[in-house]
């Protein structure tokens, strides 16, 4: 059994220039670069996201993330004021009576009983009813939409909840510059879709399962004739695989808690896949996390429908897969955590070097990491 050691958050830190924090994504999706780590020499290759199936047999199986990101970032204006209030969904609380957790930006402008509108659609009004954080309001939607009609409409009103440091040419840019290049349809209807999985079903995601972004119809198909075997859960991805880790012992790092659903279907594959004596590889952070929640000291996995706030970090003796398929990750973040403690500490910080060296591009439009053996 592993032992908790004395890691601290401080050995994840490496230098990454900005240049390679991707702020777009590759053409296709299954053309990203792949760096593949062998876990057991530490040996490090360079390919496509498309070469994957030669890392895999006829009778494996990759377990994907059908979670669906919602629009979740809109601008709305003070009312008397006029000022530009950027307002980012977190959940919906109450349907009936339209009430919505959410964070805006400047906080310190909205307060209790102020109200927003929107440019576009002038019906539609929010009004704050609470304080949760600093950030973290609590609206009341005003509408004559009926409930059908109201959420679509709200979604209408916003664009794909890219991470912060996706700044794209910005940053010098007034709000009303940002809110210019936010409401720029190409950029808009790119972003809608390559910011979303292809088998995106479940609505729930206020950020996207990064590393099922390069997966495509063909590589599926490729997938599908090689005998590669696939399943899905749900892990609707929270706002929290971007908070920084502020502590630097990190047992005593607290995660966000995330609403998870490993469905009978999917607990069954991979649990013959396992007795089958064939491997097992997780897409994402995520949903290596919610296997992990769930399969125990046997690596038995069985149906789950609730939360995890999980955290892993090296050491740590993971039960439900054999490979692990994900992007490449910011300094001393959760997923790079995670990732490590897979890989192996020090190779996977060798292979983040050789990652830097080679120029790979960093982040959920970046570039993708296959750990396998």
């Amino acid at each position: 059994m592993y032992k908790t050691n004395d890691m601290k958050l401080s050995q994840f830190k490496f230098k990454l220039p900005e240049t390679q924090i991707a702020q777009f994504p590759a053409s296709y999706r299954d053309e990203s670069r792949l760096l593949v780590l062998h876990r057991k020499t530490g040996e490090i290759e360079h390919k496509q996201v498309n070469d994957l199936v030669q890392y895999f047999d006829e009778g494996d199986l990759f377990v994907l993330n059908n979670t669906k990101v919602f629009p979740a970032r809109l601008y709305g204006h003070k009312e008397k004021t006029n000022a530009l209030i950027e307002v980012f969904l977190l959940r919906e609380l109450n349907h009936s009576l339209r009430y919505w957790d959410v964070l805006v930006d400047p906080a310190r402008k909205i307060r209790i009983g102020n109200k927003l509108t929107f440019d576009g659609d002038p019906s539609i009004v929010a009004e704050v009813i609470d304080n949760t954080t600093s950030r973290g309001r609590t609206f009341r939607f005003l509408t004559d939409y009926n409930n059908e009609e109201f959420v679509p409409r709200l979604y209408a009103l916003g664009s794909a909840p890219l991470p912060r440091y996706i700044q794209r040419p910005m940053d010098s840019a007034t709000q009303e510059e940002y809110e210019k290049i936010f409401r720029d349809q190409p950029v808009r209807e790119m972003d809608a879709e390559r910011y979303q999985t292809i088998y995106a079903e479940k609505v729930g995601a206020v950020a996207a399962p990064a590393a099922g972004l390069h997966f495509s119809k063909q590589l599926l198909k490729r997938m599908e004739i090689h005998g590669i075997e696939t399943t899905f859960m749900t892990s609707h991805v929270s706002l929290g695989v971007f908070k920084d880790i502020d502590v630097e012992d990190l047992t005593k790092n607290k995660m966000e808690s995330e609403q998870i659903i490993l469905p009978e279907e999917m607990t069954n594959a991979v649990n013959k896949t396992h007795e089958s004596q064939h491997r097992v590889c997780a897409v994402g952070t995520e949903v290596m996390r919610a296997m992990e929640h769930v399969a125990g000291t046997t690596g038995l996995l069985k149906p789950y429908d609730g939360w995890t706030n999980k955290f892993i970090y090296p050491p740590y003796r993971f039960m439900s897969a054999e490979s692990f398929f994900v992007n490449l990750y910011m300094p001393q973040s959760s997923q790079l955590l995670m990732v490590a403690a897979f890989g192996g500490f020090e190779a996977t910080m060798h292979a983040y070097e050789e990652a830097v060296r080679e120029g790979y591009r960093f982040g959920d439009y970046g570039d993708a990491m296959l750990i396998v053996d």
